[in-house]
């Protein structure tokens, strides 16, 4: 890269027409001198705005701001313009009481979170308002990084959610934040604030429960597998296999793991389809446990697209290690000692090539799926589009590897040896609800069953025997008052 490239700024003044909107060259002022100040200021300036930083320090801030910036102390600040971002933290608001009068009937703009999630208290928003009753608070801002202030919307969030009680001023933040290019979300009143700063402070939230969910299962087979495949032979056979503990255990219980999740995101559908039919309606809610469900489908299908590439890439370093090479060894010279000049068995051999097929196919399908789970795909389906590839290729991949894994097994289930401790092969307890899930899916598309879900899903309900006495009997006094 050229070195003049490598010396231009991060963001260079632009007062034309660009693709974030037109520069509306207002006077904006910000009280506080932090990092997310400093940024602040760039954004505006680049967007056209004029810049006054009001400070208890005007002479050793100076140097930290673009030189378009205008730092004085914050009396002269509040004078000079009609809305201010309060780039200050909640304790410190007070120490802006002085300046009540000079703050009234002007827009303040707060950008501030808070520590920890706040589920009851006041909102900062609310707070600033009741410190200053005569001033008009609108909260914004606050989920967007210093970073996306300095980069530039197309690098970070693009979203500002925006609430206050004065509509003409959520509008007039709204346009400022168009002009900076980023999209204004509007969230009602000041009551949102609470939820609105809350929102930076939350770790992943619709990930919580399938992280939880995948490692608990992860946790459950991988005990099993331990139990069936390194204990039992220690202590039934003498035979030392840990070995197994880093690798070969972890690769039979990663599939084991992707194989459930990918059915626990269509279980949902099946139980709100029975619920459906169950109640003659689809006006009623469902329980809260399967609203919850249904909502974090998508974070499941994707640790389960996860799980899926980490078997894929282990199974692809299972000849690498060292013991695999060992144990080849030893089935060489085994053969050899045997006399035998063929090792070769066609019915493994079909097998493997079957089960290795339907797992890449299985892997191709749940790329498909989580591809067009991202929002720059997603947006560009339309709703048949879009529910075609994650309902009906997500059963197909539901499908294909239900019979991965028989394949895998084969006949192990009936033989008798791969019981250990009576314990039955790990592949039979995976198939458990995958298999509930396809039964229950060839029953729904049952021409008697399907057209009453149909009619269900559009509209229709299934009255009881009391509703219709009841419209029977309204029907009829009708028509005894009108003949009347």
């Amino acid at each position: 890269m050229p070195e003049s490239d490598m010396a231009r700024p991060l963001l260079e003044r632009d007062n034309s027409v660009g693709p974030w909107g037109s520069c509306s060259g207002g006077t904006i002022g910000i009280l506080g001198t932090g990092d997310f100040a400093r940024s602040l200021a760039t954004r505006l300036l680049c967007s056209g705005f004029k810049v006054v930083v009001g400070s208890r320090n005007p002479k050793r801030n100076v140097g930290i701001f673009p030189a378009e910036a205008e730092l004085m102390s914050q009396e002269e600040a509040v004078k000079r313009v009609e809305l201010v971002f309060v780039a200050l933290y909640k304790e410190h608001y007070s120490t802006l009481r002085s300046l009540a009068g000079a703050l009234s009937r002007k827009i303040l703009i707060d950008i501030s979170n808070n520590q920890e999630v706040n589920t009851k208290g006041e909102s900062n928003a609310e707070y600033l308002a009741s410190l200053f009753p005569h001033s008009t608070v609108v909260k914004g801002f606050n989920v967007v990084s210093a970073w996306a202030l300095q980069s530039g919307p197309k690098d970070g969030n693009k979203q500002v959610l925006l609430c206050s009680n004065c509509p003409e001023a959520r509008s007039h933040v709204a346009g400022i934040a168009r002009s900076m290019g980023f999209i204004p979300v509007d969230m009602g009143s000041l009551c949102s604030a609470r939820e609105i700063e809350n929102i930076p402070l939350r770790l992943l939230p619709f990930w919580k429960v399938p992280v939880v969910l995948a490692l608990c299962l992860f946790l459950f087979f991988y005990l099993y597998n331990f139990v069936r495949s390194v204990l039992h032979p220690y202590l039934i056979e003498n035979k030392n296999k840990f070995y197994k503990i880093p690798i070969d255990l972890v690769n039979v219980t990663l599939p084991c793991v992707s194989y459930v999740l990918l059915s626990m995101v269509y279980l949902p559908g099946i139980l709100a389809a029975f619920y459906q039919l169950h109640r003659g309606t689809k006006y009623q809610r469902f329980p809260d446990w399967l609203d919850q469900w249904m909502i974090h489908r998508k974070q499941i299908g994707l640790v389960s697209f996860f799980c899926a590439c980490l078997h894929a890439i282990y199974s692809l370093c299972l000849p690498m290690r060292r013991s695999a090479r060992y144990l080849l060894i030893n089935d060489a010279v085994k053969q050899v000692k045997d006399g035998g000049a063929d090792a070769w068995v066609e019915e493994q051999v079909w097998r493997m090539e079957i089960y290795v097929s339907f797992g890449i196919m299985a892997l191709g399908v749940l790329s498909l799926l989580a591809i067009t789970s991202l929002p720059s795909i997603s947006n560009s389906l339309n709703w048949r589009e879009f529910n075609f590839i994650q309902s009906q290729l997500g059963l197909v991949a539901l499908l294909i590897s239900t019979l991965h894994t028989l394949t895998f097994g084969w006949k192990r289930a009936f033989d008798g040896n791969f019981y250990k401790f009576y314990l039955p092969p790990t592949f039979t307890l995976t198939l458990v609800v995958p298999g509930a899930i396809i039964l229950a899916r060839v029953t729904l598309l049952l021409p008697c069953i399907h057209r009453r879900l149909m009619k269900i899903r559009r509209g229709w309900e299934r009255r009881s025997s009391f509703q219709i006495m009841m419209t029977n009997c309204t029907e009829e006094m009708a028509e005894s008052s009108s003949n009347v």
